[in-house]
């Protein structure tokens, strides 16, 4: 744990660097892990500096709280939870993503179909603000409007120094069940009944996620925490987890597996590394099956274009990245994955049940205005990340617009972590523009901080 004056201290260094950066010059934070896929313009000024604010402040484990620190990755904060049975209300499946990125920037993961978004367990957040001042944001008070308006607004409002969360008790094991569905209207009814009643086939459900493979595979990985002994599964060696769903019915892993399953692969994304070839397996290090190591070889790639070299010599066509996660409503779920398996192809794909939370009974959920998902409805996140080669007569970016149209003509929304290429207009209309311009224009009156718009499209 950190000491509150080790806090103090880091918060003045920060502060420090913040006034040091020219005013005419973009502020950006020094951090050495990222889990952006949008290229942005290099900095000429130098970066924040966060050194000292990457770590758990406190756990109080009978309120099930912690204070933590903006840069803290949740795979520390897990670390500090699990010795007391808690976890966070929503663990995003990447272990450095930071509790302030997940707030600022979204994140979702297995619990989100009962416990909403990560922004949805915060209790209260210092921020330091454009003006170059920490502000306390609460729900109700003084900074309402700025606490309201954090998610989603990806530095532009400002930075996350300290948040206190929610937590929740979590079983040393998992229990799960993978459900096959021949039919994606199936897979959804099921969707909507384990949202609505938090069970299947009379067992409890904690988490729920799910891989479609074709529209006529499908599966929903239902979830059960539990203190009961047996036997375990690992998927940190040679076997590869998502394999398993199409093996396996029942499974198992502890606790702290579980909430890591994704990342040693990546999902299914270390294919393109060639490390679940069984011969490569062997010798890659398992220290290195991350996703932090798969992305900086991503960012790598981005850097030096090999690979895109080597296709244009073979005579292969370039290729569009095409990284998204979406939130679609459950009812057109089934539509935009026909849709999309038709019109881009890419499979595996995630699924990811999502309601706004609901902390005092139906009906008292809030809603985010930067991230305007309507109160009481269900969606489905579905996650694809690739790339599809660009056909004759096509432009990069064609494929990604393409989907834009189809998730607004079903009345969902697209996270910002990747490429977008919303014009203003719409922009402003599907990201809260009004409320983000009046929360900026009070706490960052010079606009220091890159807009939202900038960051999210022009790649400022």
């Amino acid at each position: 744990m950190y000491a509150v004056r080790d806090h103090d201290q880091a918060v003045a260094r920060l502060r420090r660097s913040y006034a040091a950066v020219p005013p005419d010059q973009p502020v950006r934070l020094a951090k050495r892990t990222s889990n952006l896929f949008r290229p942005r313009n290099a900095p000429r000024a130098p970066g924040l500096d966060v050194s000292g604010l990457g770590g758990v402040l406190r756990v109080d484990p009978a309120a099930r709280t912690a204070d933590v620190q903006g840069m803290c990755a949740y795979e520390d904060l897990v670390d500090a939870t699990l010795p007391h049975g808690l976890m966070p209300l929503v663990v995003p499946q990447l272990r450095t993503i930071t509790l302030g990125g997940a707030v600022t920037g979204l994140g979702i993961e297995s619990t989100s179909f009962r416990n909403g978004l990560p922004h949805e367990s915060v209790i209260e957040l210092d921020v330091l603000t454009g003006a170059g001042e920490i502000v306390t944001a609460r729900p109700e008070g003084e900074h309402a409007d700025l606490f309201t308006a954090f998610p989603n607004s990806l530095g532009s409002l400002g930075y996350a120094t300290r948040l206190r969360i929610e937590l929740q008790p979590v079983g040393r094991r998992v229990a799960l069940r993978n459900v096959r569905f021949t039919r994606l209207e199936e897979l959804t009814d099921a969707i909507g009944e384990v949202s609505a009643t938090r069970s299947w086939a009379g067992e409890t459900v904690d988490a729920m996620d799910g891989v479609m493979f074709s529209p006529g595979e499908a599966y929903l990985v239902l979830a059960t925490f539990t203190d009961e002994a047996g036997p375990v599964s690992d998927y940190t060696g040679q076997d590869i987890y998502y394999r398993s769903v199409r093996r396996r019915t029942r499974d198992a892993l502890t606790a702290y597996d579980y909430l890591w399953r994704w990342d040693t692969d990546w999902f299914w994304c270390s294919a393109a590394f060639g490390v679940q070839h069984p011969v490569v397996r062997r010798v890659w290090p398992a220290r290195w099956r991350r996703s932090d190591v798969y992305h900086r070889l991503v960012r790598l790639e981005h850097r030096h274009q090999v690979a895109a070299r080597i296709d244009r010599w073979r005579g292969q066509p370039a290729r569009e990245r095409v990284v998204q996660d979406v939130e679609i409503p459950l009812d057109g779920t089934a539509d935009f994955l026909r849709w999309f398996d038709k019109a881009v192809g890419m499979t595996p794909v995630w699924l990811c049940p999502l309601r706004l939370r609901e902390p005092s009974g139906p009906g008292s959920a809030r809603a985010w205005p930067l991230y305007p998902l309507r109160p009481g409805q269900d969606y489905v996140n579905i996650g694809f990340w690739g790339s599809v080669p660009i056909l004759p007569g096509a432009a990069d970016g064609d494929v990604n617009r393409a989907i834009e149209r189809e998730v607004s003509e079903l009345g969902g929304h697209k996270s910002l972590y990747s490429d977008a290429y919303y014009d203003r207009e719409v922009f402003d209309r599907l990201y809260g523009g009004d409320t983000w311009r009046a929360v900026k224009d009070r706490y960052d009156p010079d606009h220091r901080l890159t807009g939202l718009y900038e960051k999210a499209v022009a790649r400022q």
